[in-house]
């Protein structure tokens, strides 16, 4: 699997500017966690006042539901600087959150169907609204209780002196910008080749709370004991990533295309522009209603669910796509990483190592243009490991050799990084990526090693079912981060951020001058000039 290309980017990189663009990786973390009560339902609580504007605050947020909290981390190039971030990120909040506390997994807590989740609001403002009416559109699309599933977003990019570098020495084949944009749809096609792999080694939901399923006798999984309080898959990895999770079956026809920027772009912005027989009975502005933003197949870019995406710092206003095409691709944004339990953040430096390891190789890695047929053979292989993935024998497919064991080509693929995490390792002067290659090419061999295959066990040890697992861990890390101290420049920070949030939350509503159907109005008109 060792190309000659990515051998001779390794030899390239392999200089001191080149090791030295290595340690300038940038990074972001999007954390979510459920907001539950002591009883481990879901809090009907409004977002405390106390963490400031969920509509304006940098780092303190909430995505579909009131309840489900989003932390974020700004850009930066250490590691242990993003994962600090996070943590006094969540010791913040826990002063605020009286005795409520934080869910410590990617799949829900004790839920009581679709009413009782309640959808995000962010004030009075239009961009408010729309963010609000969007989540009304999803609940009405795809129900609310696949919205509280929560996830780790890992934004990844190369510094620009390792672009401008890789330019010069392919001859500067086009503009800059188009050749980073190029080169980072490359990345994309081969994580989404071998995104199977991280789903395996880093998948923790193999099993759900049976209140998840109520009503759902179509989802596949068994119970877990007599007492069917839990369901699971036996060899499940990441059951967040399948057909529980963010799936659609009216997206499935949805043919988006990573072998260029225009075909991405145009295919995004035709679904989100026709509209779209399913949903046309659900209010979208008639009489004032809005339980969706539109009638397409799509209502915004974000809609698209995808492991992987193409992104840009969008300006206020602008559409993704818009921001896309305005000055390509800056970073991309990896979206198959589960909430982990057993770390109080939800990941460690451990994993953000590998990752960094495996888009590295999808960077370098030859990347040809991608087929349907080879769409059908990824799909397959994510959903066989999303379901299969700890199966004894299990086979996945490729599209030049039939079917391989899945052993092999996970070991063949783990090989495939050593140059990478060798490299790196030269160029931050220790061992630490090589230490995790290590441990992770042990969980190909042992699949009891794997966080799913722990969460099963543990279960099993402690005759607990997934609630109790997960309540136990929850009440941990709470407890965790109550006795942790900030220091007195990060809470001044944390909690000026906060008061600010408001402030600008306050102007934001002030400086609205047009009514709310305008507004949408011209935030679509944006995409017929793409």
């Amino acid at each position: 699997m060792l190309s000659s290309t990515l051998q001779d980017q390794l030899q390239s990189l392999d200089k001191p500017e080149g090791r030295a663009s290595l340690t300038r990786i940038q990074r972001g973390i999007e954390k979510e966690s459920l907001r539950i009560s002591i009883d481990g339902k879901l809090a009907q609580t409004p977002h405390p006042i106390g963490l400031g504007s969920a509509l304006a605050h940098p780092s303190i947020t909430t995505d579909y539901s009131e309840a489900l909290m989003e932390f974020i981390t700004p850009v930066d190039t250490s590691i242990e600087k993003s994962l600090q971030t996070l943590e006094d990120v969540h010791s913040f909040v826990y002063q605020h959150l009286d005795e409520e506390i934080l869910w410590s997994a990617s799949m829900p807590c004790l839920m009581a169907g679709d009413d009782a989740i309640p959808v995000a609001r962010y004030g009075s403002a239009n961009v408010a609204r729309m963010k609000t009416v969007y989540r009304l559109g999803l609940g009405h699309r795809y129900g609310r209780l696949m919205q509280t599933i929560a996830g780790i977003h890992y934004n990844f990019s190369m510094p620009q002196e390792f672009w401008h570098n890789a330019w010069e020495a392919d001859n500067k084949p086009d503009t800059l910008p188009n050749y980073i944009s190029v080169r980072y749809l490359g990345l994309i096609r081969n994580f989404q080749r071998y995104s199977w792999l991280l789903v395996y080694l880093y998948g923790a939901s193999p099993a759900v709370c049976a209140s998840f399923l109520r009503g759902n006798d179509k989802h596949g999984l068994v119970p877990f004991d007599e007492k069917g309080r839990s369901l699971h898959g036996p060899y499940a990895t990441a059951l967040r990533m399948g057909d529980l999770g963010y799936n659609s079956d009216a997206q499935k026809g949805l043919n988006i295309c990573y072998n260029s920027l225009d075909n991405y772009v145009q295919t995004l912005s035709a679904a989100i522009r026709t509209p779209h027989p399913q949903y046309a009975s659900i209010p979208s502005g008639q009489d004032g209603n809005y339980q969706q933003l539109n009638d397409a197949l799509l209502q915004i870019e974000n809609e698209f669910y995808s492991p992987i995406r193409p992104k840009r710092v969008a300006y206020s206003g602008e559409t993704p796509l818009a921001a896309l095409c305005r000055d390509g691709i800056e970073y991309i944004e990896v979206r198959c990483v589960d909430v982990s339990p057993f770390t109080p953040v939800g990941l460690d430096a451990q994993q953000i190592r590998l990752m960094d390891t495996f888009l590295l190789f999808c960077l370098l890695q030859d990347s040809p243009p991608c087929t349907e047929q080879e769409q059908e053979v990824m799909d397959y292989n994510l959903a066989a490991v999303v379901n299969r993935g700890r199966e004894p024998g299990l086979m996945l497919k490729t599209c030049s050799s039939g079917e391989q064991s899945f052993k092999d080509l996970a070991s063949t693929l783990l090989d495939s990084l050593d140059g990478i995490a060798e490299l790196l390792d030269e160029s931050f002067g220790d061992s630490d990526y090589r230490d995790t290659l290590r441990d992770q090419k042990a969980k190909v061999l042992d699949p009891e090693l794997t966080p799913s295959a722990r969460v099963l066990r543990e279960m099993r040890e402690t005759d607990l079912p997934f609630f109790r697992l997960e309540m136990e861990y929850s009440q941990r890390w709470a407890e965790h981060f109550r006795e942790a101290s900030l220091s007195a420049e990060t809470q001044a920070k944390l909690e000026q951020e906060s008061s600010q949030s408001l402030i600008d939350q306050a102007n934001i509503e002030q400086s609205d001058s047009i009514d709310f159907s305008q507004y949408l109005a011209d935030f679509y008109a944006q995409y017929e000039d793409l």
